[in-house]
Formats: C-alpha cells, sequence, structure tokens
C-alpha cells in the first residue's frame, strides 16, 4: 500500500502536536504550518478527517488552532490511515470472504491474515522515540 502525501503530512501533524502540546491550550495553525513548511491552507484542509474521527479538535477565534483529542499513544496509525486512504486491511477477502469462491481454500489467505495482524498492531509513535 502506498500511502499518499497528505498522510505522510498528517503523521508530521500529529508527531508536531504532541512536540508542542501544553496542557489544553490549541496549537496555532500557523505555527504547524510554519514548523512543517506547508499552507495554512493546505493544513487546515488536511486534517478535517482527523476532526471529524475525534482524533483532533479545533478551536476558532482568537486562540484558533487545534490541540489532541487523544494522546499520541492512543492513536492507531491504522485509525489514521483508514480515515485517510480508506480501508488498511491487504486484500478485501479477509472481512467479506463471500467475494472469493475460494476463500475457504485459499492457501495465502493465512499470509494475508498475518499480514493484516502486523498492520492492525502498528501504534503512532511517541515522541520520546523519535
Amino acid at each position: 500500500m502506498k500511502l499518499s502525501t497528505r498522510t505522510h503530512y498528517i503523521v508530521y501533524v500529529l508527531l508536531d502536536l504532541e512536540l508542542h502540546r501544553n496542557g489544553d491550550s490549541p496549537i496555532s495553525f500557523q505555527d504547524i504550518a510554519q514548523r512543517l513548511e506547508i499552507s495554512h491552507a493546505y493544513l487546515e484542509q488536511m486534517i478535517i478527517p482527523l476532526i471529524a474521527g475525534g482524533i483532533i479538535g479545533s478551536s476558532r477565534g482568537h486562540m484558533s488552532g487545534v490541540v489532541p483529542v487523544k494522546p499520541a499513544d492512543h492513536v492507531n496509525l491504522k485509525e489514521i490511515v483508514a480515515l485517510l486512504e480508506g480501508p488498511t486491511d491487504p486484500v478485501e477477502c479477509l472481512v467479506n470472504t463471500r467475494i472469493c469462491p475460494r476463500s475457504g481454500l485459499c492457501t495465502a489467505r493465512k499470509f494475508w491474515g498475518e499480514l493484516k495482524v502486523v498492520i492492525d498492531r502498528v501504534w503512532f509513535p511517541l515522541p520520546c522515540r523519535i
């Protein structure tokens, strides 16, 4: 699976939020955009799925910006990829066996299942692991 540029940037955004977290104070869009060298408008557009998914929150007005809703060690990378890219299952027959008549006899099914388990275990790294 090749991840989009947007997903790459979102990982950087989440790390930036953890590295610059100051309690519940929002981190300004402008500060994040400047540190990551991306436009303010692109950043705002990119994070919409994360706000909708409950990963981060946003505030408007004088103290506009974003704040993590979940700590980084509680954010599953699979959840982020699914929000931005869609399902992360390596093959669709793992979640829907009816799409393939050979699903019950498939010799590769065990391999795909093990790969899915590894993907599902990936957790977003804490800043102390950078």
